[in-house]
This record gives structure tokens, sequence and C-alpha cells, in this order.
């Protein structure tokens, strides 16, 4: 495992659909993306952060994909999609997993925002090139495969006063 140091080269990735049903299942309240950055970040570089959300067409989104962009987030947004039974489908698994592994090459870490157990064999693959992967989540919604791939695990539990609003 690489040590943490200030001249590593950060890139912060938030699956923000998932942070956002496991900040409102668990707690009924919103996650502190400025502060959740800034403890992704821990002084190190940041290369990119990139938000991933959905348009769901509810009224307030637009002023938090705007919330996002001001706090220093790169926010890519996708369309929800509605299939013929009526039935919404709409996540960035593989749009996440294709950026950290093009963002592998030109950073230390990548840490991801998310407890999606989906994402376990990314992080096995990036520290099969030498890439350190943070996991920053929920501890009650983090699945545990994610979290023994990653070489550490913040739990946002652990200080929700400091990550949820």
């Amino acid at each position: 495992m690489t040590e943490i140091h200030e001249d590593q080269r950060v890139a912060v990735l938030a699956d923000s659909q998932n942070l956002y049903h496991s900040a409102q299942s668990v707690y009924s309240r919103n996650v502190d993306y400025s502060k959740m950055l800034e403890k992704a970040v821990m002084g190190r570089q940041l290369t990119r952060a990139i938000a991933y959300v959905i348009r769901a067409d509810s009224p307030d989104e637009e002023t938090f994909f705007e919330a996002l962009r001001d706090i220093g987030f790169e926010t890519k947004i996708k369309e929800i999609k509605t299939f013929g039974d009526g039935s919404k489908k709409a996540d960035w698994d593989v749009g996440i997993s294709l950026d950290a592994v093009t963002l592998a090459d030109h950073v230390d870490t990548v840490v991801l925002c998310t407890g999606d157990a989906d994402f376990s064999r990314l992080c096995s693959h990036l520290r099969h090139e030498g890439v350190r992967v943070e996991v920053v989540a929920f501890e009650e919604s983090a699945a545990a495969d994610l979290k023994a791939a990653a070489d550490s695990f913040i739990d946002m539990s652990e200080r929700e006063d400091t990550f949820l609003l």
C-alpha cells in the first residue's frame, strides 16, 4: 500500500446516486460534498473531482448540479431512462469505471465515493496497476467486498455531523 503524502495526485469520483440514497435511507439527510471532497483529498494534489449525477427533472436538481461545480466537481450528467413497463434506470457504473481506468495513468490515488459492490473489481484492477484506491462511503451501506478491495475505507458514518447537511 502506498503511503499518503502531499505530492500525491488524486482523482475523486463521486457516485452521487449511491451517496444520496445511502444518506437518505440511513439518516434522512443530504451529503455535504464540500466536506467529503476535502476529506478525500487530505491536503494532496487534486487532479480531477468528478460527480456523476442523474437528471430526473426534479425541481432543485439544477441548483444541486451548480453547487457541485462551485465546490470544485466536474459534473457528468446522465438522463434517467424510462422503460415501457414504467420502470426507470440510470447508473454510472460503466462511466465511473472507464474514467477511473483512464485516469490511472495520471494519478497516484483514486478515491471512489460510493458503497456499491460493483466497484470491487475496479479497485482490484487499479491496485494491480499500482494506483492507491480509497473508498469514502457510509458503513451501513458500503459493500464488504468493496471495502476489502480498497487500500483504505473512510466511514462517513463515523463523522455524520461533518459529512451530512
